[in-house]
């Protein structure tokens, strides 16, 4: 078993570069209303999962390994990959796969809230939020049926481009020197993402996002700092985003 021995902190903000949309449930049904919300707290406040933004970066590293799955099942060939035959994945993610030595998630990814102060001050941001309720907007999407060239509308819900959410991620450091290794893996998803999508829609152009590089903050608690009741320090000696 190894041992604990620090934690990093990776924080900032996500940034909305086109519309975003990562869905919530629906409560009642409206006529002419919104047919997909947006996933929000009990305050009706949109905010970005910690599951999707660590799902998304799971499978990013995943993809680029060239895993096809998380674990093997019937559907997966022999001589195919999944997420448990790279080591780096494995220790980063966690497994509780049977075929492979489990073990518990590295990286815990909190949920982003959405900075309310930026979104509600217009000498903050370079957009106009004032005419928005509820910090969303609607959307029209269309979807034609091929075979009989029938149109089937529907209203999204979504984050308007330029809200910032702020986000944090804890890796914990053990005493096995994987500490450089695995942060470059996280830095390097982080880079991937910003070339591809966070959550539903992003082949009709929904979920790009940027993390500004003047909010990141990188920073670490060693056990001693945890002893002596010490704040975060600045960590120095990694590759940054």
């Amino acid at each position: 078993m190894n041992k604990l021995i620090e934690k990093v902190r990776l924080s900032g903000k996500i940034k909305a570069e086109t519309g975003l949309h990562i869905g919530g449930s629906k409560t009642a049904l409206d006529i002419g209303g919104i047919d997909l919300n947006v996933i929000k707290t009990a305050e009706g406040v949109p905010f970005i999962p910690g599951s999707s933004l660590k799902g998304k970066l799971r499978s990013i590293l995943a993809r680029e390994q060239g895993s096809v799955s998380i674990s093997r099942h019937k559907g997966v060939k022999e001589n195919e990959k999944t997420d448990d035959d790279f080591d780096v994945i494995r220790k980063l993610f966690g497994s509780a796969n049977n075929n492979a030595p489990s073990c518990p998630s590295r990286i815990m990814v909190r949920d982003a809230a959405l900075d309310k102060e930026f979104f509600n001050d217009p000498e903050k941001n370079d957009r106009v939020f004032s005419e928005l309720e509820d910090y969303t907007e609607s959307k029209w999407e269309n979807t034609i049926d091929r075979k009989s060239g029938k149109a089937n509308p529907r209203q999204l819900e979504r984050v308007p481009a330029g809200a910032e959410f702020k986000f944090e991620i804890i890796y914990n450091v053990f005493d096995d020197g994987q500490k450089e290794t695995h942060l470059n893996e996280i830095i390097k998803a982080l880079r991937i993402l910003e070339d591809d999508y966070l959550g539903g829609q992003g082949s009709r152009g929904y979920g790009k996002i940027s993390f500004p590089r003047e909010a990141m903050k990188y920073e670490y608690k060693s056990i001693d700092n945890y002893k002596n009741g010490d704040d975060w320090q600045e960590l120095h000696g990694i590759e940054k985003l």
